[in-house]
């Protein structure tokens, strides 16, 4: 960390600094979560920037300015991703090199596209608190410079070139929502913001299973939490920045936490109603807008942070997303084991509407004479669900929800 403070004429000047760098990413209303809160949500698109998230604006500020002999250097960073395409993508744009520690088990997309960048992989650890330990003791022992991924003014202040997009293109705005790990996203944006706009709510929102900043404002300094598994794994940070944390508790209206259910409904709506590909990290505002709709005054603006998301978490999120909006069923159902069980089953399944998306029968570790049939089903909505287990139990079946 840097113990230069950041300042408003910061943001302004990354902003020029970025002119021909990082895009203009549109801002996108949304019918669905203005109906949900009875004002205008419009998003903001950061999910289409360069590298496939904002985190490219802080990364390329922070290694531009560093001098000649430093760039000789080279720099290593730690991420789950994001940060590490941020970092590698604006080396390769100043002509210097990078490593980056990932941790294990790091989306497969982002290490590819890291790896496109130019960087060099390094996996440590199982979290991005292990794996930023791992780029700090790089740092000491071959000379290269860190880039923190939130901790320090120059990273800061791009990501807060954000706020200033978000005024220029809805002058009228009344909060804006922001994904929060470490910090420094929250921190820019409420800093660009509130210089100009003060009375601006800024609204910050973590995964409740990695929710650092709940506990630290109650202290009123950063204190470290238990890591824990979320699907937000890019805001998975485990301890709040020293920087980013005096700016938030200074200037950030409320902190919310968010389920994991929350985040999938979150990214499920992104998909079929916006039309817009985020990753969990990315949906944690829009959550927080389904889950607190009374919350907001609008207009509202959340910022869809990135969009790097691995297709097979994608598949295995948008089914938790659409069992969660009561669109997927998993069930049992024990059977006979006679001709035509099955298929009178199946029958009745298709009359109701419900859609099979996977079955297995089993008769192995099941009472002699019977089996049973595991389905995965699609239906219509909640109502559609109960309607179907309600005209199969009313048939005689035994059901037995997953």
């Amino acid at each position: 960390m840097s113990d230069r403070q950041v300042t408003y004429d910061d943001v302004v000047a990354a902003r020029e600094l970025l002119a021909d760098v990082a895009l203009r990413t549109p801002l996108v209303h949304s019918h669905v979560l203005s109906a949900a809160i009875g004002g205008p949500v419009h998003l903001k698109c950061e999910n289409l920037q360069r590298s496939g998230s904002f985190k490219v604006r802080g990364a390329y500020v922070r290694i531009a300015g560093l001098t000649e002999e430093e760039r000789a250097r080279g720099v290593v960073a730690a991420s789950a991703g994001n940060h590490a395409q941020g970092v590698a993508l604006g080396s390769g744009l100043v002509g210097t090199s990078s490593t980056v520690y990932m941790p294990h088990g790091a989306p497969l997309p982002k290490v590819a596209a890291t790896n496109s960048y130019g960087a060099r992989v390094v996996f440590s650890g199982d979290t991005v608190d292990t794996a930023l330990a791992s780029a700090v003791e790089h740092a000491e022992r071959t000379g290269a410079v860190f880039i923190h991924p939130f901790d320090h003014p120059d990273v800061i202040a791009g990501q807060g070139t954000i706020g200033l997009e978000i005024l220029e293109q809805l002058p009228e705005t009344g909060t804006i929502v922001v994904s929060l790990g470490g910090g420094g996203l929250a921190a820019g944006v409420a800093l660009a913001v509130k210089s100009l706009r003060p009375g601006v709510r800024i609204i910050a929102v973590q995964a409740e299973r990695a929710a650092a900043y709940p506990a630290s404002l109650a202290r009123g300094e950063p204190v470290t939490v238990p890591p824990a598994t979320t699907m937000a794994d890019g805001i998975a940070v485990g301890r709040p920045g020293e920087l980013p944390f005096e700016l938030i508790h200074y200037l950030v209206d409320s902190v919310l936490t968010v389920s994991e259910s929350e985040i999938s409904q979150a990214l499920l709506l992104c998909l079929e109603r916006a039309k817009q590909v985020v990753e969990p990290a990315g949906v944690a505002g829009v959550a927080a807008i389904l889950a607190h709709p009374h919350v907001f005054e609008p207009p509202v603006v959340a910022v869809l942070s990135g969009g790097n998301i691995d297709p097979l978490l994608l598949s295995k999120i948008l089914r938790r997303g659409l069992a969660a909006a009561g669109r997927y069923l998993t069930l049992r159902v024990p059977l006979s084991d006679r001709p035509g069980e099955l298929a009178g089953l199946l029958a009745e399944l298709a009359g109701l509407g419900a859609n099979v998306l996977d079955i297995a029968h089993e008769r192995i570790g099941v009472h002699l004479g019977e089996a049973e049939v595991q389905l995965q089903l699609e239906t219509k909505g909640p109502a559609h669900s109960d309607e179907v287990l309600g005209s199969l139990r009313q048939d005689g079946y035994r059901v037995i929800c997953d």
